[in-house]
């Protein structure tokens, strides 16, 4: 390799802020060859963190060798340009819902997209790492956060995280009942979700593809009431017909036919409320 050449490799790897990611498929497309990626390793250009997937060094590197979690997604949308946003729990915890949320340090990380690195699931970072497809919705990036100032000549402490807004990120949670998430988590979810807004709500009930979870959306809607509901007509939504089958040993909701938790299906009267 010319030294022209390799000063200039030098200055777009000086790019790349201490302690982030970049792999494999973005050092070939920034004129990086596979057969120098070791040789960059030994001049302590990069440090090889998994097969592929590379760091810039820090200048007071810490013993653990665990990556932040958020260091690795901003890396992925901000660096690698990889099309994937944070959502469900995790957007609605990143966003202030922790309190309602009660969610443990070791709480998993939903991460969205078509077309997730498989390496990320194979790095050592602080959390784990479950990842989802897009197609909930018609729209696949909408009520989605948006990336302001584009991370060209910004520091990393002004990037953001790209990540669902709490009206997309509820349904998403929704989506992952009962496998996945608990009836009695969410609803202390929706307890918190007083300031939704109804416009985008609608945007997303329409575009939602899964008549599932729009049924469970009104389940916990009515339940809780805020404001916001008396802004949507469940008539607007299509919400199918028939019952449906969710989980054993519960009873149907009376008026959006869904298999829920007894206590989802009855009423104040019923409860003696």
């Amino acid at each position: 390799m010319s030294t022209g050449r390799s000063q200039n490799l030098k200055k777009i790897l000086d790019a790349v802020p201490s302690g982030y990611l970049v792999d494999a498929r973005w050092l070939t497309s920034h004129g990086f060859a596979y057969e120098t990626f070791r040789d960059y390793v030994r001049r302590g250009w990069l440090e090889r963190v998994h097969r592929g997937v590379f760091r810039r060094p820090t200048p007071n590197p810490s013993a653990p060798n665990t990556i932040d979690w958020k260091v690795c997604i901003l890396s992925m949308q901000h660096i690698m340009r990889y099309e994937v946003h944070v959502g469900g729990t995790t957007a609605l915890s990143q966003q202030g819902y922790d309190h309602y949320l009660r969610l443990g340090s070791n709480a998993p990380v939903s991460v969205y997209g078509e077309t997730v690195p498989n390496w990320l699931r194979k790095l050592p970072l602080d959390a784990l790492i479950e990842t989802r497809k897009t197609t909930l919705f018609n729209e696949r990036a909408l009520a989605v956060t948006k990336d302001e100032n584009n991370s060209k000549g910004t520091l990393p402490w002004d990037w953001s995280l790209r990540m669902s807004t709490p009206e997309r990120a509820v349904m998403e949670a929704l989506d992952e009942l009962p496998g996945h998430e608990t009836f009695h988590n969410l609803d202390m979810v929706f307890e918190g979700l007083t300031t939704l807004r109804p416009k985008t709500l609608t945007a997303l009930l329409h575009s939602c593809r899964k008549i599932k979870v729009r049924r469970l959306f009104f389940v916990f809607a009515d339940r809780h009431n805020h404001r916001w509901r008396k802004r949507l007509d469940p008539d607007d939504f299509n919400l199918g017909s028939g019952d449906r089958a969710l989980i054993k040993g519960g009873k149907i909701h009376p008026r959006y036919r869904i298999m829920v938790p007894k206590e989802f299906a009855e009423s104040e009267s019923e409860t003696g409320a």
